[in-house]
This record gives structure tokens, C-alpha cells and sequence, in this order.
């Protein structure tokens, strides 16, 4: 069986117009452009996702309007990272449906290993074509061939899998997708928000935004020691296909014919040749530029069982300890400083209540322990969200709590016609739900401040956050009558006093578009208040979380309840038997 896909160098003598263009394009796509086509979509793909499909403007109807443009789910490479579903699954204990696609990703590794490095992650693109920019700048820091820190993305694996198994979820921090969609939601994505939509949407920075920022640009500034650091050192989610490689079906082989050039280990962007020219296969991901660029044709691509070279675990590569046990090595102290991250943020979260600054979910969002579980911080959400509603948290509750979305009315309410943040959650910490349910869910309670209230105070008249949430068709503010005169027989005076609002509890789903309302017009516009006299909170008995089951269905149940409860007290009024007779 041969899977060599790359175009021999012989061939390319007199080379025709597309093999010309090829060349002008750099080597590597010259010698693999398979590798490089399969990539380049693959970027577009993922710009088109970010760019396209979750920019959340263009219709007022935005669920309508993201079905319309979700040809392709939005989530899909965050979907793809193996190491997004496998930590998913482990934090929450359950089936985590990203699962699915970790195992299809894994099982394309049997013949492709590591494929998703070398062929379809966008984050690899964008290192490669940083890396071309910079090659040249590059020569006077290259680091010594396999540095000890080599097998350091095997530590990193294991610290983001043992806090998972103890429900700390890590993987966002440093799996390779989140890494990119949070990156680039706040640099580009917030620069796109600016520019199209108005500077005013753009959330005020905080050490959270810095963070995760320089995070992202680290990794491109480390491409000033070697090519590809992060993928060949750092990256965990390559880390979970090096060791599914261990099952792979197929091999780089080489054969007699090798004149030891050495141009396939200056190609090799993932350090997976030794200095003899085998192949390190944990690292190697089947891009083939090592073929290509092989002036004797003596490098191929095919069955695992017809190669003659020695196997990685059974050699020696620098003289210092085998490659398991120092993989090994990387594994343990990775594995004990993840388990020590998870019990230091659980026994925070244990101590911190749950009513103590309780963040307002987006609606959908499974209970509070089970989110910060399955959340990636990907920023995926806050990223399809109209009008920024949703904002990441920074570090006012702990690492745990880092970046997660949370609803900040200030700006905007929660749309009554989006679903977006459900959709294109990648783990479920969002629920997809249907316009009807998402409408339905409580995810907070409006809280009228009476001390600040324009009417509640007898400063002025005021009614706008009732008619915004009328509009809305939610009909969760009634008013009462305050400081109404009296006569001199203490009776009321018509026409006098304020009608001032109340929330009515069990209409209110959390929008806060009563929020945003008071806060434009009464605060920013006409400067009477400081903030929003109408504020929605979050915490027990005013939202609701759940894991599995209909909104709908809960609020039918709650008004059954409430009705029976009115019957009960109306037929124990009425009642004229005695006691020990009802």
C-alpha cells in the first residue's frame, strides 16, 4: 500500500506553468502540494467561520439569519481538537458529544498520523506562514537539534487530563483551537466589532484580555527560535495524535537509496527526522515535504508493516535516557502540577457560594460546576453574540472563572430572536436550544434598586423599562403607586404620585433589555444616574440551569403549581366546616 502523495524532484525539471506557480509559492508547496491545498482551505474555511458565519449582523431575526449561514457548523475545527472533546468528557463525566469527533480525528491518524497537525488546523497555518515571514531574522537564535524540552507537550497533555479527571477544565488555556479563536476574538475580532459596528460595542479591556492576548502572540514569537515551536514542543492537542500514533497503520520509510543530503531534515517542519534520516513517528505527520524534496526518490509513504527501519521505541535518540522515559518523565511532573491547579480552583470554588457574585450565564447554560467543566473559553460565543451581551470574565473569580462568557446588560439586552451562543458552543456548556426555549429560559432576575429608581425616589416619571420588556413580549414589570398625597379624611388624591415599576418574578427570564434601556437613556443620556437602576442578577431561585429537559416544560409546571396553590387557599377561605372535618 503507498500513500505518497508528494511530487517527485525530478519531476520538476522544466517544470509547466502550474509547477512554476508552485515554486513561487515557496518549496514546500512545490513539494507537497497536497499538504498545501488541504491547508489552505482549510484557513479559509476557518476565516470564513469566524469572520462569516458568526458575525451576527445583518438581520434583526439572528437565529434565522445563523441558519442561513451555518452551511458549515461554526464550531467545527473547535469540534475537530481532540484534545477539546477527550477533556470535555473527563471534566463532566459524561459521553460529551465533541467526543465523537476526537475519536473520528484519532482514527484518521491510523492512516494520516497526526494528520490534523499537518493538514487541517488553522493555527499551524497561520505558524507556517509566520514562520516564512521571519525565517530569515530567525538564523542567529536556531536552537541545537531536540532540546530538553522536547518531550514537553507530553506534560502539558497530562496536566490538562488530570485536572480534567478532578472536573477542572484546563484544556481551554492551552489547546490549540480555543488558543486561536480566543486569540483572535480579541485582536481581530474585536477590531472587526470597531470598525463595522462602532467602538462603543468594544468591551473595556481587563487582565484577562491582556492575558490571553499575549498568550497568543507568544506562540508566534516563539518562531523566532525555531520553526514551529509550539507545534513541535508545546501543543498538547498534537500531543493526544502523537500518542494515538502509536496505532497508525502506515510509515515514512527510507530506503537504500539515500545519499544522507540532509534536505529532508532541513524541510521537516515538525523535527521528525533524526540525523541518520529515519523518522522520529511520533512527531511525523505525513506532510511528505521530506519526499519532495528528496533528490533520489529514496523516501516513501505507506503500510507500517513493510517498513525496515527501527522503531522509535526501540531507540536511543540522543544518548540520554530512552524517548518513553523521558516522555514519561514530562508525563508524571505534567500529571501532578494539573492535579494540584484543579484542587487549588476546586477548593476555591467550594469555598466561594454560589449567590456570592454569581455570574449571568447565557441562556441554555447547564448548571454552574457542570459549565466550568465543559467551557473551553474559546470565545466562540462572545464572538456570534449581537451586540458583545456576552462578555468573558476575567479574574474576579479565580482562574476557574477566566474568560468565561457571562451577560452584561449594560450595553445591550439579550436578544429575543438569537440563539447564537447555543449553536455554536462546541461542548454543550451551552445548550442549543429552539427560539421558543431559549425565550423561556431564566438565566437571571431584574432587580429594581428604589433608592436609585427615578419613579420609586419621586424624582420623575419614568416608564421605559416596562415598555421595553413589553416589547419584548415578556410582560415581567407592573407598576405600584408611590407618594401619593392624601386628603384631609387620609384618603388618596387622584393623579398624583409616581407609577413606579416592579418585577414581576415569575414572567422575567433575565434578558436585560430593561437593563440596557435605563442605563442609555437614564445614565448615559440624560446623566440622572451613576448606573442602571434595573440591574439582573444571577444566583439560586432566580435562574434556572439545567442539564437535560425543556424550559417550557418547567415554566408549564411552575404555573400549574401556582394555580393549585390559588384554588388551595381560596377553597380554605371559603371553607365552612371545622377543622378536624376538611
Amino acid at each position: 500500500m503507498s500513500l505518497s502523495l508528494f511530487v517527485p524532484a525530478s519531476r520538476r525539471a522544466g517544470a509547466g506553468p502550474v509547477r512554476r506557480i508552485l515554486s513561487r509559492l515557496g518549496p514546500s508547496w512545490l513539494a507537497s502540494p497536497v499538504r498545501r491545498g488541504v491547508q489552505t482551505l482549510s484557513l479559509l474555511l476557518f476565516l470564513v467561520l469566524f469572520f462569516y458565519v458568526c458575525w451576527p449582523y445583518g438581520s434583526r431575526h439572528h437565529a434565522r439569519e445563523m441558519a442561513r449561514r451555518e452551511v458549515v457548523a461554526a464550531e467545527t475545527f473547535l469540534a475537530l481538537d481532540p484534545l477539546v472533546g477527550a477533556s470535555a468528557a473527563l471534566a463532566s463525566r459524561t459521553l460529551a458529544w465533541p467526543l465523537v469527533w476526537t475519536g473520528i480525528v484519532v482514527a484518521a491518524c491510523l492512516v494520516v498520523p497526526r494528520g490534523f497537525c499537518g493538514y487541517v488546523c488553522p493555527f499551524g497555518t497561520l505558524i507556517d506562514l509566520f514562520d516564512r515571514i521571519v525565517g530569515r531574522r530567525r538564523k542567529a537564535a536556531r536552537l541545537e537539534p531536540r532540546p530538553w524540552w522536547a518531550h514537553l507537550k507530553y506534560g502539558v497533555l497530562a496536566a490538562v487530563l488530570a485536572a480534567a479527571a478532578l472536573g477542572t477544565m484546563l484544556a481551554g488555556f492551552v489547546a490549540a483551537i480555543p488558543v486561536l479563536t480566543r486569540g483572535m476574538l480579541y485582536t481581530f475580532g474585536f477590531l472587526q466589532l470597531g470598525l463595522l459596528k462602532g467602538w462603543y460595542l468594544v468591551p473595556p479591556l481587563h487582565a484577562g484580555h491582556y492575558v490571553s492576548v499575549a498568550l497568543f502572540l507568544v506562540v508566534f514569537g516563539l518562531c523566532f527560535l525555531t520553526p514551529r515551536f509550539w507545534c513541535r514542543y508545546l501543543c498538547p492537542s498534537g500531543a493526544v495524535l502523537s500518542v494515538a500514533s502509536v496505532t497508525r497503520l502506515t510509515e515514512r520509510r527510507v530506503g537504500d537509496a539515500c545519499i544522507g543530503c540532509g534536505k529532508c531534515v532541513a524541510a521537516c517542519p515538525f523535527d521528525a527526522i533524526r540525523p541518520d534520516f529515519t523518522t522520529r513517528t511520533a512527531e511525523c505527520t505525513f506532510c511528505q515535504t521530506c519526499g519532495g524534496v528528496c533528490p533520489v526518490h529514496a523516501i516513501t509513504f505507506g503500510a507500517r508493516w513493510a517498513a525496515t527501519e527501527p522503531r522509535e521505541e526501540d531507540r536511543d535518540d540522543s544518548g540520554e535516557g530512552s524517548v518513553t522515559r523521558r516522555r514519561f518523565a514530562a508525563a508524571a511532573v505534567g500529571a501532578v502540577a494539573g492535579a494540584g491547579t484543579a484542587l487549588i480552583a476546586g477548593g476555591r470554588a467550594e469555598a466561594t457560594p454560589e449567590s456570592e457574585g454569581a455570574a449571568v450565564r447565557p441562556p441554555g447554560s447547564v448548571p454552574e460546576r457542570d459549565f466550568l467543566r465543559l467551557c473551553v473559553r474559546c470565545g466562540e460565543c462572545i464572538k456570534a453574540c449581537p451586540y458583545n451581551v456576552l462578555q468573558p470574565m476575567g479574574f474576579e473569580r479565580g482562574i476557574d472563572g477566566l474568560w468565561t462568557p457571562q451577560v452584561v446588560a449594560d450595553g445591550s439586552g439579550c436578544e429575543p430572536t438569537c440563539t447564537n451562543c447555543g449553536q455554536v458552543c462546541p461542548t454543550g456548556a451551552i445548550r442549543a436550544l429552539p427560539l421558543a426555549e431559549k425565550r423561556a429560559a431564566r438565566i437571571g432576575l431584574a432587580v429594581v434598586d428604589e433608592a436609585a429608581c427615578l419613579p420609586h425616589a419621586g424624582r420623575e416619571a419614568c416608564e421605559m423599562c416596562a415598555d421595553e420588556c413589553t416589547a419584548a413580549g415578556l410582560h415581567a414589570i407592573e407598576f405600584i403607586r408611590v407618594g401619593v398625597e392624601v386628603d384631609e379624611q387620609g384618603m388618596p388624591v387622584p393623579d398624583t404620585g409616581f407609577r413606579a415599576p416592579v418585577v414581576v418574578a415569575d414572567k422575567c427570564n433575565g434578558c436585560g433589555l430593561c437593563q440596557s434601556r435605563c442605563r442609555h437613556i437614564n445614565a448615559d443620556q440624560k446623566k440622572f444616574l451613576a448606573a442602571s437602576a434595573i440591574v439582573v442578577v444571577a444566583g439560586p431561585g432566580k435562574e434556572d440551569r439545567l442539564r437535560r429537559g425543556s424550559y417550557l416544560a418547567l415554566r408549564e409546571n411552575e404555573r400549574r403549581r401556582k394555580q393549585q396553590t390559588l384554588r388551595g387557599k381560596q377553597t380554605d377561605t371559603g371553607s365552612y366546616l371545622p377543622d378536624f372535618l376538611k
